[in-house]
């Protein structure tokens, strides 16, 4: 038994094993994002897969939501966009302030709620002194004259903004808006979150 082991592991079978392993996750991995990248939509900066979690997916697609998205509903319950840049392609961090400004009236409509989160690039939270991890329409944000909302993220508090800021981490940092149960605009295409804009 002794010599057959050792006549395996040199025989070059274990070293080919092994190689094909890691050739074949490798390929699932560079087929995995090409999928992810196929049914993922972006707008204003603001990346949406709206095919998660549906009946009938194939195996693929399947693979590519879970590597995208661990944990998803079907996208009727639950619309998730993602990102990493600001409008003009720049990657967020907490070294800059931006803002998100929706016109009056313009808030994602929805039968449930909305929130809006910043993590970390890997997609963790990151402790701030004040608390606060989210906003969104539970939260008592001031509106302007005209009937518009701006949120302000950034690291440190905005002066004379802080019930509308959101702290970010002081490092590059991923922004996740949730919609639950979203209204018929988002689900059909029509509605469209803004761009971020950093703050001058």
């Amino acid at each position: 038994m002794v010599n057959a082991l050792a006549w395996f592991s040199q025989s070059g079978v274990v070293q080919g094993l092994i190689l094909g392993a890691v050739l074949a996750f490798l390929t699932a991995i560079l087929i995995m994002n090409a999928v992810g990248r196929a049914i993922t939509t972006t707008v204003n900066g603001w990346s949406a897969i709206r095919k998660c979690g549906q009946p009938g997916n194939g195996i693929l697609m399947r693979a590519a939501c879970a590597k995208a998205l661990p944990v998803v509903n079907v996208f009727e319950e639950a619309a998730y966009w993602t990102t990493t840049m600001d409008g003009s392609g720049q990657t967020l961090s907490g070294r800059h302030g931006y803002v998100l400004h929706f016109p009056a009236g313009k808030l994602p409509l929805n039968d449930a709620f909305w929130s809006l989160t910043p993590t970390d690039v890997a997609g963790y939270m990151v402790n701030n002194p004040t608390h606060r991890y989210s906003v969104g329409d539970r939260s008592p944000l001031a509106q302007n004259a005209d009937g518009s909302v701006d949120l302000y993220l950034q690291h440190q508090a905005p002066s004379g903004h802080e019930p509308n800021w959101l702290p970010t981490p002081s490092g590059k940092f991923k922004l996740m808006f949730r919609v639950y149960l979203p209204g018929a605009a988002i689900l059909d295409g029509t509605y469209q979150l803004p761009a971020v804009v950093r703050a001058q």
